[in-house]
């Protein structure tokens, strides 16, 4: 395959590269380095990066003209900074209208979209249910959302698949609760706990359904990739604590989610277990502890959130 990946200097894209490029794939990654790293991206045979946005429709098209991808995957997305409504326009509409176009015009044979499991909003029944309508009442996912409905519009002449995901663990992870109490905790600093439900998918379930999403000829449309099983902040902030060896002079604090977040977010797999004969195989606790192996080897670098900082009082 030919696989051009927007965002490929991110967690998901890098983790998929270190996979594809060994299997012999030739991939394009176009990234413009606001929150992924150039160090995950070494120069080696099959793998070619360019700098800059999808927001730049010239750039995008000469990209897909250039290397014409038979496979895209769109892992790009602006979600930094909840205030920046702009750039998440610019990126997650406007860019991924650049990459749908290009992507047609290039008769691409199958186009995989990574959505925020935050389109769902605040949903009305957990777990969520992929036809659970879209409301998403943030930037970031009201963003996403468009972007994705743009894509969807395109589905009569571009193979789409378009993953609503979960939590998805894995190397260089930077954003949420583990790496934020690993970092913390190991550096002698309070913690709190947000008074919420996730779900979390290890890195080698999503593999696992990345390569049946990847198959030409597999099912499109819009799919949730998850456990189905949801689990407190507090839960994963005990198996830090636990994995640390550490003994807390006091219970750490459980607080209201924020106006921002919401109360529990855990996907509905079973539409996706039916469609793909895919199942997710890791627990959490494993699922977490996977993680904080690779913290205890790599350590946590930069910290990302689409949540604003909690107003002090």
């Amino acid at each position: 395959m030919r696989i051009l990946i927007s965002g490929g200097a991110g967690c998901l894209g890098s983790n998929l590269i270190e996979r594809l490029v060994p299997q012999g794939h030739e991939v394009l990654v176009l990234d413009n380095f606001a929150t992924g790293k150039r160090e995950v991206l070494p120069p080696v045979g099959g793998l070619t990066v360019v700098e800059g946005s999808i927001a730049d429709r010239a750039l995008v098209d000469d990209c897909f003209d250039r290397f014409r991808p038979s496979h895209v995957i769109h892992s790009a997305a602006a979600y930094k900074d909840p205030d920046d409504w702009e750039e998440d326009a610019a990126t997650n509409v406007t860019g991924t209208i650049h990459m749908v176009e290009a992507a047609k015009r290039n008769n691409v044979r199958r186009f995989v979209n990574f959505q925020t499991a935050l389109c769902y909003g605040r949903p009305s029944r957990v777990p969520i249910p992929v036809d659970h309508p879209a409301q998403p009442f943030t930037s970031y996912g009201i963003s996403k959302t468009a972007g994705e409905q743009y894509l969807l519009m395109a589905a009569a002449d571009l193979p789409v698949v378009s993953l609503r995901l979960a939590n998805v663990t894995g190397p260089r992870l930077a954003i949420g609760p583990i790496p934020t109490f690993y970092k913390r905790l190991k550096a002698g600093q309070k913690c709190f706990c947000s008074d919420t439900v996730r779900d979390f998918l290890d890195m080698d379930d999503f593999f696992a359904l990345m390569d049946k999403a990847m198959t030409d000829g597999a099912p499109t449309g819009v799919f949730n990739i998850s456990t189905g099983e949801g689990h407190t902040i507090k839960d994963i902030f005990d198996v830090v604590v636990d994995h640390l060896g550490i003994n807390l002079s006091e219970p750490v604090p459980v607080v209201p989610p924020g106006d921002d977040d919401v109360p529990a977010v855990v996907l509905d797999p079973s539409t996706t277990e039916a469609a793909f004969g895919w199942k997710a195989q890791y627990g959490f606790e494993e699922t977490i502890r996977r993680m904080l192996a690779w913290y205890d080897a790599h350590g946590v670098t930069d910290i990302f959130s689409h949540l604003a900082a909690p107003k002090k009082d």
